[in-house]
């Protein structure tokens, strides 16, 4: 057989390697815009001396490079945040662990101190004799009847107990309901 008269395979495009100066215009022309119009193409592939199909190939390339980078980099950016909120979780947790039982320790000392303060007012009123006298309609009078001054006096203790646990737990009493 005759060498010559056979048929090598010969690429339609002779497709080169890009040269480093080459891959640099193209990484600055990616830079500036990362979609390649037609207009652009016809320039770069003439300026480099290169199909304009290898152009829109190192493009379409370079993209998907692009977008796998920036995928990579919201999912470090997104678990770094994850980490930071979690770690935030794990802090205000344990705050929320403290503050409970510095309400109960508190809730203990205002039962205690009610306690106290009814036991104290009601051996009070065991030895004294409450004075009442009532004018003509039936109503009393200044010095008002046993009752109501005893109410009036546990009102204000509940009060100052209110206004205490609300102190600690650092509320406006007036928002209660």
């Amino acid at each position: 057989m005759d060498f010559q008269s056979q048929k090598l395979y010969v690429p339609k495009h002779n497709k080169k390697r890009l040269t480093q100066d080459q891959i640099r215009l193209l990484e600055k022309s990616f830079n500036g815009n990362k979609k390649l119009e037609p207009e652009l193409k016809l320039h770069l592939a003439n300026q480099l001396g290169v199909p304009p199909r290898q152009v829109a190939i190192w493009y379409q390339n370079k993209r998907a490079r692009w977008k796998t980078q920036s995928l990579e980099l919201d999912y470090n950016t997104l678990q770094v945040k994850l980490e930071n909120a979690l770690s935030e979780k794990r802090r205000l947790e344990k705050d929320v662990k403290y503050l409970q039982e510095e309400l109960r320790k508190a809730q203990e000392t205002i039962f205690a101190m009610n306690n106290q303060r009814e036991n104290y007012v009601h051996h009070q009123y065991q030895h004294q004799v409450p004075f009442v006298s009532y004018n003509s309609t039936g109503s009393s009078e200044e010095g008002g009847s046993s009752s109501f001054h005893e109410d009036s006096v546990h009102d204000n203790e509940v009060l100052q107990i209110d206004e205490l646990y609300a102190c600690l737990i650092g509320a406006d009493r007036s928002t209660w309901s």
